[in-house]
């Protein structure tokens, strides 16, 4: 069954901490990226390997897998966004309907052992691009194309609290 799409504006988390995961932005800078992004890989390896990783704890919400999946590509999505963002002024990027991958890179089936190399790979590569932007460049801009505006500071603080959150949705 698919999981009903969530149109909710997150970049709130920018202003004020998340009451669901107890996640903080304004604790976040990208220098700190690298060390959070690193210190959940092991948790979500775990959770991978749980005998029922690919189970839904209920109709309306993905099961372990599914976000970890749904992880794997936030820290893709997020390196090219950063890449985009220090390359040239003012850079402009997609939104991202984060459902209808889930649907076309079929979440649900996945391998989880391929997911956890995959997710391992790319929080490895998202945590070495944070590392290597200096702090003169943490207020270079970029635009998502429904209006919202990011620094590589608020880029940085909104990925945290995307994958911090889904740790925390998974127990892990």
């Amino acid at each position: 069954m698919p999981i009903i799409p969530d149109h909710k504006d997150w970049t709130w988390v920018l202003q004020r901490p998340c009451p669901e995961c107890g996640f903080d932005s304004a604790t976040a800078t990208p220098a700190t990226a690298p060390g959070i992004v690193t210190s959940m890989l092991p948790r979500w390896r775990a959770a991978l390997r749980r005998p029922d990783v690919a189970d839904r704890p209920g109709e309306d919400t993905w099961s372990v897998l599914e976000y970890a999946c749904h992880v794997r590509d936030v820290f893709t999505l997020f390196d090219h966004r950063l890449s985009l963002m220090l390359a040239g002024d003012n850079a402009r990027f997609d939104d991202w309907d984060q459902d209808l991958t889930a649907i076309e890179k079929d979440y649900a089936n996945a391998d989880p052992a391929g997911v956890s190399a995959e997710l391992t790979a790319g929080g490895e590569q998202i945590a070495a691009a944070f590392a290597g932007v200096p702090e003169e460049r943490w207020g270079r801009k970029g635009t998502r194309s429904n209006g919202s505006e990011f620094t590589v500071l608020t880029l940085a603080q909104y990925f945290l609290h995307d994958v911090v959150h889904h740790l925390h949705d998974v127990d892990g």
